[in-house]
């Protein structure tokens, strides 16, 4: 999974996915060598490079904070692949909205036919990558103007699957 983190202001792409029982991470595009297991709600203990640390999560009515020891920074924890974590920018957005892969996969399902009028957040298309299904929304309010996925085919991430207007 690929996140958009901010830490006192500074963005960072974090590339985070797990194989043979351990975590891969991948932080602006440079390896780092660490392992990860959530110890309580809230609290996750981290090794990274052979050093432990642990990080505690502090969530406020406003804003996020992360405790590392006694500093605490203040984060930001976007999911580019979550109609959420968008903060509904575009689904008010006037103009035509591409609805992308937001990962490589084969398309299973399409949920709406062009000209379908569709809500922001409705499902249009449904992906499979490794076995899990992942159903694409739409960002916004409309009709669809352009359906470009078709079932059975290979998609990769970045690819457009369809255009809302």
């Amino acid at each position: 999974m690929i996140y958009e983190v901010t830490i006192d202001g500074k963005n960072y792409r974090l590339d985070l996915s797990r194989a043979d029982g351990r975590w891969q991470c991948r932080l602006d595009g440079r390896e780092v060598d660490m392992d990860a297991v959530l110890t309580r709600r809230d609290v996750l203990s981290v090794l990274i490079a052979g050093k432990a640390y642990e990080i505690k999560r502090e969530i406020t009515p406003t804003d996020m904070h992360l405790w590392v020891g006694s500093v605490r920074y203040a984060a930001e924890l976007r999911d580019p692949r979550s109609l959420r974590g968008r903060k509904g920018a575009d689904a008010d957005a006037k103009g035509p909205k591409k609805v992308v892969a937001p990962m490589p996969g084969k398309v299973v399902r399409v949920l709406a036919r062009e000209k379908d009028e569709v809500e922001a957040g409705q499902g249009v298309v449904v992906v499979e990558a490794m076995k899990m299904q992942n159903e694409i929304k739409s960002p916004k309010k409309g009709v669809m103007q352009k359906m470009l996925a078709t079932e059975g085919a290979n998609v990769n991430a970045g690819d457009v699957l369809a255009i809302v207007e």
